[in-house]
């Protein structure tokens, strides 16, 4: 049986969630390099002006990217707590995870270089 809603539990629940963006943060050395290609990517953003539609995508590119990666982070802590000693069908699925991570992140750098080479070949090269 279900609980009934609580507004405080549902903000328990955003307090979980918070705990685990900044685990990711803490503990991921590929997290750091995600936060600060989207902080480069955002201020670029701005610079560009970027329209609603192209903030669209840079946005769905960038939480795609950090989806995967916070993923692979829980499916790493899962297969570390079942044994901690080597497996290889846990390692196996920790590669493929992190696979998962770098195809979005291939997948993301695609969408950036489609929304930001008209900008940058403007700024240098001028509208022909």
């Amino acid at each position: 049986m279900s609980r009934p809603f609580e507004f405080a539990g549902r903000i328990k629940s955003i307090g979980h969630a918070l705990n685990g963006i900044f685990y990711v943060l803490r503990s991921q050395h590929n997290a750091w390099i995600h936060a600060a290609l989207t902080i480069l990517v955002v201020a670029s953003g701005f610079f560009f002006q970027l329209t609603a539609a192209e903030w669209c995508w840079i946005v769905i590119a960038a939480t795609s990217v950090w989806t995967a990666e916070a993923l692979n982070t829980a499916l790493e802590l899962l297969a570390d707590a079942a044994t901690k000693d080597f497996h290889p069908l846990i390692g196996r699925a920790k590669d493929v995870a992190a696979g998962a991570v770098l195809v979005t992140a291939i997948g993301a750098s695609i969408i950036g270089a489609i929304i930001f080479w008209p900008h940058v070949h403007n700024l240098f090269f001028g509208v022909e």
